[in-house]
């Protein structure tokens, strides 16, 4: 009996070495998810005349506005879980993005329906920087690190944010 208890003892102790010295070589590795809303806005300094917005933003100061179907990659950072292998649970961070981004923009305008973009202009520049604010706590409450946001307002343009970090 002592002899069982022992090695039993004694394999369980090697086992945890084990993994815990895999867990010390594990390297950090980067998990994107994509989604997708759509969204309305207007690019439109209150400042400045009607001639200035229109030389500045061109056909994004229309009146009626114009709209976009926008891509947002959320990127997380981390070092693989031992008993799950991921960074953090895709579903997790899926439905976080959806209650936090994709549901209070998808089908708004930008300018006049979202709290958190109130009294901001809506570039995709400063968006990416609201996004992120959103999703920090959140994720980080999933175990997760941001490590980038990326969101796509047409096929060739593009804002990718690193937070307060440098991309490299």
């Amino acid at each position: 009996m002592f002899c069982s208890s022992y090695y039993h003892i004694s394999l369980t102790l090697h086992f945890l070495y084990w993994k815990a010295s895999i867990i010390s070589d594990l390297k950090t590795v980067y998990i994107t998810r994509r989604e997708t809303f759509n969204a309305a806005h207007k690019l439109w300094n209150e400042m400045w005349s009607a001639e200035k917005n229109e030389e500045v933003f061109g056909r994004c100061s229309n009146h009626n506005w114009h709209g976009h179907n926008f891509t947002l990659y959320v990127t997380v950072k981390g070092i693989p879980n031992p008993d799950t292998g991921f960074v953090i649970n895709l579903k997790d961070l899926s439905q976080i993005v959806k209650d936090e981004i994709v549901e209070v923009l998808d089908h708004k305008n930008l300018n006049l329906d979202v709290p958190f973009l109130k009294d901001i202009l809506p570039s995709t520049e400063n968006m990416v920087i609201c996004i992120w604010d959103r999703l920090v706590e959140p994720i980080r409450s999933s175990g997760g690190e941001i490590a980038k946001i990326k969101l796509v307002e047409t096929e060739n343009n593009y804002v990718e944010y690193w937070g307060d970090g440098e991309p490299f």
